[in-house]
């Protein structure tokens, strides 16, 4: 058999491989937002690399309804994808609480590094025996605090404010620190809750800020940079038991070239929408970095109390890359 002969027929097996798919993927975000760029580009290379044949549809702005609800779709298998925050699987797997530690990453390149890394895998290797699937990590990045009350300038200035936190206890114990009083709220409730002044504030990445136009209801941005946020991209055990080898490469192949172009226009995204707030009337001040030294000091506690909780193997793995992330040249 010639070479030619050889390659046509290794294509045409590789294109019985692949079926005619529809892969609904909900999440929570705007059009005009970071993740849905990503989803466009997942998109985009999966059409390409399937000859079309298998089509992502995106349902962004919780039309799937809320994370929650749509995990709870994707581990029944009526639907296919999702990328929601991480924070929302600490309650399946409860060492993705370990993401949300305040404070312990200070740049991008470094989330990247532990995320990409050993850590970041043994947390995908427990999604499984969930009835999920994780393809990796995309940015959603450093986490700032809005108020209508005051400049946060230090810890301290948290003192009484009332912060709508993501339902999830590290979040809760974080503002419990300084003691501001937490509110868990779902997402899909806080604009009403800012406007209505049932909550004083917030804290989110700058994008998510600007997307969700938080600037009508809120005076004041501070650069805590207290949290990194990723999301992760998700598919239903479910539904990638169904897929073919090639189908499964297909996907786990676009995941990868996503990311890369995910994170870059997150993070071009994040710098410009700082300027634009500014434009939009909020009163943005950054903290000295002594300060947040003084904030990271004041939350160290709340790491030694949840690891507590975790498996013992993943926070000695978790302890050991942060120390090799924070000692690389």
């Amino acid at each position: 058999m010639s070479l030619a002969t050889m390659a046509a027929s290794s294509g045409l097996a590789q294109a019985q491989d692949i079926q005619e798919r529809t892969i609904r993927w909900g999440h929570l975000n705007n059009t005009d937002h970071p993740v849905s760029m990503g989803v466009k580009k997942f998109q985009e290379i999966v059409a390409q690399k399937s000859g079309g044949k298998l089509k992502v549809r995106e349902f962004p702005s919780n039309q799937l309804g809320s994370e929650m609800q749509q995990q709870s779709a994707l581990r029944g298998g009526t639907q296919e994808m999702q990328s929601p925050a991480t924070t929302s699987l600490a309650g399946i797997v409860k060492e993705f609480g370990l993401i949300d530690f305040p404070f312990i990453v200070s740049t991008p390149e470094q989330a990247d590094a532990l995320l990409d890394g050993p850590f970041g895998k043994v947390l995908l290797d427990k999604l499984p025996e969930k009835d999920l699937i994780g393809l990796g990590y995309w940015d959603l990045g450093f986490r700032n605090v809005t108020n209508s009350r005051r400049p946060i300038t230090k810890g301290s200035d948290l003192d009484g404010i009332k912060i709508r936190v993501i339902p999830n206890p590290v979040y809760l114990e974080t503002f419990k620190a300084f003691r501001a009083n937490p509110v868990p709220l779902s997402f899909t409730e806080l604009y009403g809750a800012l406007e209505s002044r049932t909550v004083d504030g917030q804290e989110n990445p700058f994008s998510v800020i600007l997307s969700n136009k938080f600037f009508e209801v809120q005076k004041y941005l501070s650069q805590t940079n207290h949290t990194y946020s990723t999301n992760i991209i998700l598919v239903s055990k479910k539904f990638w038991d169904r897929l073919s080898d090639t189908e499964k490469r297909i996907l786990n192949e676009a995941a990868i070239e996503s990311r890369d172009y995910q994170r870059k226009v997150s993070r071009e995204a994040a710098a410009k929408a700082v300027d634009e707030l500014k434009q939009k009337g909020m009163q943005v001040n950054e903290l000295a970095p002594a300060e947040l030294a003084g904030m990271r000091a004041t939350t160290k506690s709340i790491a030694e109390k949840f690891s507590a909780e975790y498996d013992p193997a993943t926070v000695k793995l978790f302890d050991a890359e942060l120390t090799r992330i924070h000692t690389a040249k």
